[in-house]
């Protein structure tokens, strides 16, 4: 199955891949099919079902909302953050929705949009979409699945295991397991980024792809940016408040590094700043996905702040050799929170951010996996139990460890020579395995460890 870095890297909203960019996504493939074949003039009604972890935790992700955003027409990548409040006040107070951005049918979101525990056959995180016409006849009902990292996959693309079948591509370095890259990369001589590259030529000229990672380092600068100079509260029930500006204004009046582990204040702050504007619905990079979003930005903002020698070069090696690895764990195992546990999103994420910052320090390619291994065997069983359901209790604060455990693993492999006794592949089977093994109140349900825990504090 051939991905892309840009399958890896995308530009969306926050606060969930798998439960906001998912399901805005399919909603919006649903009704493009339906224009496309002539129908959606026909629709009177139209019912969104969402199943398993979506049905469980939605709201508080705001999958609900994000569906109606997906049936509007809009697109996580290019909607208009700051005006998703108009766009949803007009629906609910209209009591319609402009299909597709065009014809206006009856909508209720409190009737249409229904949400149900149980899990569709083929993952956690399902959804079905009818249209009704006015006799009452079904005019079209697709199933959904959101697979983690904003990846959604119609049932008929989905094989019996639950994995996405994708047409077969030929790269011209392809790769299924770490044995086959570092094979690779021994035999021509080049490193990781350089594989990703030529196969990325595949899609795409090779400038095309430098300007694409560039673009994402922007837009992952943007939001730090907004990150560190938002104040007040996050929304949710919890009230809980920002805390990257004020750590922002703490440390920009420290002037020159005061103290040896200013450093890692630095990257909490990237982390936090990151992973707040995903909580409060802003423009975020899936890094892999949304919960994990802000490790990959914190530890490049770390490089390019505190390495001598950062350079633009430095920053598209590092995300294509972070996206090597992140395509590993996407082939052999999981980035959905629904189907592995957190291991799946803020161990991954930790892994690629390891890999990259080993390759532009100048560790060697058996460097390199040691970094990402090491920086995945100690996510090994993390659960994912979001307080509430939405993306903010533990999970902010997980953005900041992993970064700063990122960092940790790249100075452990570098002050190694890439020789030891666990390798990335072995340990991303037993990430695969420890998934399927996990409880299902322990994957984005909201129905175990600090989700439920919390409520005696």
């Amino acid at each position: 199955m051939p991905f892309s870095a840009l399958d890896l890297f995308k530009i969306g909203i926050g606060p969930s891949s798998s439960h906001t960019v998912g399901p805005m996504r399919a909603a919006r493939q649903f009704v493009q099919t339906l224009d496309r074949h002539g129908s959606l003039g026909s629709v009177t009604q139209l019912r969104s079902e969402l199943y398993g972890s979506l049905g469980a935790t939605g709201k508080g992700h705001g999958s609900d909302t994000a569906i109606l955003l997906g049936l509007s027409g809009h697109d996580p990548d290019t909607v208009d953050v700051a005006r998703i409040p108009e766009y949803l006040a007009e629906i609910h107070n209209t009591g319609t929705l402009a299909l597709n951005g065009g014809q206006s049918i009856a909508f209720d979101a409190r009737k249409d949009v229904v949400f149900y525990r149980r899990s569709l056959p083929l993952h956690a995180n399902g959804m079905r979409f009818v249209a009704i016409a006015a006799d009452g006849a079904v005019l079209r009902s697709s199933m959904f699945y959101s697979i983690g990292g904003g990846f959604v996959v119609p049932e008929p693309a989905m094989d019996r295991e639950g994995m996405e079948s994708r047409q077969e591509v030929a790269l011209p370095l392809p790769f299924d397991n770490v044995e086959d890259l570092l094979a690779i990369a021994g035999r021509l001589g080049i490193s990781i980024a350089e594989i990703m590259r030529r196969n990325e030529e595949t899609w795409r000229p090779a400038a095309d792809t430098r300007g694409a990672m560039l673009t994402i380092w922007k837009t992952m600068q943007d939001c730090v940016a907004r990150g560190c100079r938002t104040e007040g509260v996050l929304p949710g029930g919890f009230q809980v408040r920002r805390r990257a500006a004020p750590l922002f204004s703490k440390l920009s009046t420290r002037g020159a590094l005061g103290h040896m582990l200013d450093a890692m204040d630095w990257v909490t702050l990237f982390a936090l700043a990151v992973n707040e504007e995903n909580a409060a619905g802003g423009r975020v990079v899936t890094a892999p996905t949304n919960g994990a979003a802000g490790i990959i930005p914190a530890v490049l903002h770390y490089y390019m702040k505190f390495e001598p020698g950062a350079c633009e070069e430095g920053i598209v090696d590092f995300l294509l050799t972070a996206a090597a690895i992140g395509i590993l764990f996407k082939k052999n195992a999981s980035i959905s929170g629904a189907e592995v546990g957190c291991q799946g999103e803020v161990g991954v994420a930790c892994s690629m951010a390891a890999a990259g910052l080993c390759a532009v320090l100048g560790g060697t390619v058996e460097q390199v996996e040691n970094a990402a291994e090491i920086a995945m065997e100690h996510h090994l069983g993390l659960t994912c139990d979001p307080v509430g359901g939405p993306v903010q209790i533990p999970c902010i604060e997980r953005n900041a460890i992993g970064a700063i455990k990122a960092i940790g693993a790249t100075r452990m492999a570098l002050h190694g020579d890439g020789r030891h006794h666990v390798s990335l592949d072995k340990v991303i089977k037993t990430m695969r395995e420890t998934g399927a093994d996990m409880k299902t109140k322990y994957k984005e349900t909201a129905r175990g460890g600090l989700a439920v825990n919390i409520i005696e504090c």
